[in-house]
């Protein structure tokens, strides 16, 4: 589905969804070495054209959806708060690989994004929590994340990307 109201420059709706002059950060990036360990986090990290984050165990299908998923930074304290926590909730628990600051992802979706020089992702759907997050935060884990649970990706070019990259929407 393409992004809605593209090109419509009559709209003012239109007009309102293509006003993203705002860049973010790069944060956090972490894989996930083999299924249901602990995710580790780096530094820096080669990013595989429609594959996924290399050294990542998931081995998403060429052209799927979810080969790279993405959380705000804003929303770990809320987490937080809903868990009754007073600090933000480390994202290495959350399971997504690259956390961003400065960007609203929820308006970037169906649109591309570039983090640091080469890479650029089209930003697919929302990633939902699961039952894990339960095992994860405790009690109320899955409803803490609702709404908060990030957006999924696929890698239309790959590259490599470092914790401090600018992220920002592809025009």
């Amino acid at each position: 589905m393409p992004f809605p109201f593209v090109g419509d420059d009559k709209s003012t709706i239109a007009r309102l969804l293509n006003t993203l002059p705002q860049v973010g950060q790069l944060e956090w990036i972490g894989i996930r070495p083999v299924r249901r360990a602990p995710m580790v986090a780096m530094q820096e990290a080669t990013v595989e054209t429609d594959r996924h984050l290399s050294g990542d165990h998931a081995r998403p299908k060429p052209g799927g959806k979810r080969q790279i998923t993405l959380i705000q930074a804003e929303h770990l304290p809320a987490v937080a708060g809903y868990l009754g926590l007073t600090e933000a909730v480390d994202p290495a628990r959350l399971r997504r690989n690259l956390v961003v600051r400065g960007l609203n992802l929820l308006a970037l979706k169906n649109r591309q994004v570039r983090i640091g020089d080469e890479v650029v992702l089209e930003i697919t759907g929302e990633c939902h929590p699961c039952s894990r997050m339960e095992e994860e935060l405790g009690p109320g884990g899955y409803n803490a994340m609702r709404g908060h649970g990030g957006l999924t990706a696929r890698i239309l070019h790959g590259g490599t990307i470092r914790v401090g990259d600018a992220v920002q929407v592809v025009v």
